[in-house]
């Protein structure tokens, strides 16, 4: 279970919620402090599953819930938000949801309702955070199978805010071929206090829109989709344009041309803030909230499209972090000394625990694979690489794997590098799909051996690698932690 929070006092009330519901509990409760910075969280509660707190620096929702899943080790992965309140029975109905499932459906989404007052029609606010209800495969109680997450590469990070990520997930996933269903288990999701100006702050999301239609073309709002209308930005655009012209039209000395754009964009800003206030509660207040809204929302709605534009140009599909980064060893993570068998002399490379850190602290797990033909040729033992191995764990581990080829060129074994068989085996040692991999070394023997197991290679060369083999890479990075910078990049 992986809850993404940003330590609003909400989240006690989640907790509170899963501590006293009835069922069977996950294997571990992974909660993502989305904070830049602040305090240690305090979560733990009798009744919870094992709680585990990992840190993003303020990374984002989409981060948050990768690094979530990402340090997750489960087949299923349930996502909830902290503004939610699960029902008593939550988790004895996912148990139900998940059982049994055909291999088919990548992920179930549980079932919400919004509490809305009952003395008084709805405020404009209240109102869109009902459409939460109807919303579709919205990650406020969401499972994935991990291996279709892992398929799809998460969560795209360039949605900055919880608006849309869940859907592109969705449509990523779907396009597999795999399928999302509802679940009977149910969730409620509260109104959550807020201040006067937070439909003005929303119209960010229409950046959001522009990236989805760039990354699922035009089609991507319908129905059998998304489910996502689209609302009044056509009307926005409309009284945004007739203000502009209201404004040029009175500078170029066309007085009457300008009065009339002006009665234009007065009468479309009266018809929304009449739109929005006709079915609220129509207090004073709710009034002049819809007053001075109604003014902002078309021109920023407009802007923040325009910015989505001008953005979003040339975007890419989503590739994601890659699950597992392996490195070769000598002359990668540590200077080259040929055939060393002494720990002393194990030496990493300038920024190597850094670069190390940095794909850990984003839930990529990493490796080492290591052509040690020493061993064949009776210059050291093995006894000694595991010594160096060990050496190299005490200085930049943990490692989630390690893996060593002892033959000589002459053996004719399939883990010696080029060859692709350490590369394989720690793949499937980790459950990772070897596409999902990249492997990161100076000599073309380390990115030959990513080619042959379906993985991605990344060249750092160093002053003995050859010419030609720098020549025939297809990706060179000028140092271990400009690679890693590539890989944490996406550009792998």
């Amino acid at each position: 279970m992986v809850v993404p929070t940003v330590g609003r006092p909400s989240l006690d009330v989640l907790l509170d919620a899963l501590a006293t519901a009835s069922g069977p509990r996950p294997a571990e409760l992974v909660l993502v402090d989305d904070r830049p910075a602040g305090p240690p969280l305090a979560p733990e509660r009798p009744g919870l599953p094992p709680v585990r707190v990992v840190r993003t620096g303020g990374g984002g929702p989409a981060r948050a819930r990768n690094l979530g899943w990402r340090t997750a080790r489960t087949p299923w992965i349930a996502f909830l938000d902290d503004d939610v309140v699960p029902d008593p029975d939550w988790y004895a109905a996912l148990d139900r949801d998940l059982a049994e499932l055909p291999a088919d459906v990548a992920g179930s989404q549980g079932r919400v309702r919004v509490p809305l007052p009952e003395d008084r029609p709805p405020t404009d606010w209240e109102r869109g955070t009902a459409g939460l209800a109807t919303s579709s495969w919205i990650t406020a109680d969401l499972a994935y199978r991990r291996a279709a997450l892992s398929a799809v590469g998460g969560f795209d990070e360039r949605f900055p805010r919880a608006f849309r990520e869940d859907s592109d997930l969705a449509l990523r996933i779907t396009a597999t071929g795999a399928r999302l269903v509802r679940g009977e288990r149910w969730i409620t999701h509260p109104v959550r206090p807020t201040d006067r100006w937070v439909s003005a702050r929303v119209q960010a999301g229409n950046a959001d829109d522009v990236l989805m239609r760039r990354l699922h073309g035009p089609g991507w709002r319908a129905p059998h989709r998304a489910n996502a209308p689209l609302g009044r930005r056509p009307q926005h655009t409309a009284v945004t344009a007739a203000a502009v012209a209201a404004a040029g039209l009175a500078l170029s000395g066309r007085p009457r041309a300008a009065l009339a754009a002006a009665g234009a964009w007065a009468a479309g800003t009266a018809e929304f803030a009449w739109r929005r206030i006709a079915p609220g509660p129509r207090t004073r207040d709710e009034v002049r909230t819809m007053l001075a809204t109604s003014a902002v929302i078309p021109p920023l709605a407009t802007w923040h499209w325009l910015r989505g534009v001008v953005r979003h140009v040339g975007v890419r599909p989503w590739r994601g972090l890659p699950d597992l980064v392996l490195f070769d060893r000598d002359g990668t993570l540590v200077r080259d000394y040929p055939y060393n068998g002494d720990p002393a002399l194990v030496r990493p490379v300038d920024g190597a625990k850094a670069a190390l850190d940095a794909l850990r602290a984003r839930g990529v797990r990493v490796g080492v694979v290591s052509n040690q033909s020493g061993v064949a040729r009776g210059i050291i033992i093995r006894a000694q690489v595991d010594a160096c191995m060990a050496r190299l764990a005490e200085l930049l581990g943990p490692f989630d794997t390690l893996q060593v080829c002892p033959h000589g060129p002459d053996d004719g074994c399939t883990c010696r590098k080029p060859a692709p068989g350490m590369v394989k085996t720690a793949c499937a040692e980790l459950d990772v799909d070897p596409a999902r991999c990249v492997v990161i070394g100076d000599i073309a023997a380390d990115v030959d051996a990513a080619a042959a197991a379906g993985a991605t290679g990344i060249m750092v060369p160093t002053p003995v690698t050859r010419k030609a083999e720098v020549a025939a890479a297809a990706h060179v990075a000028p140092t271990l932690t400009a690679a890693v910078d590539d890989v944490l990049g996406g550009r792998w």
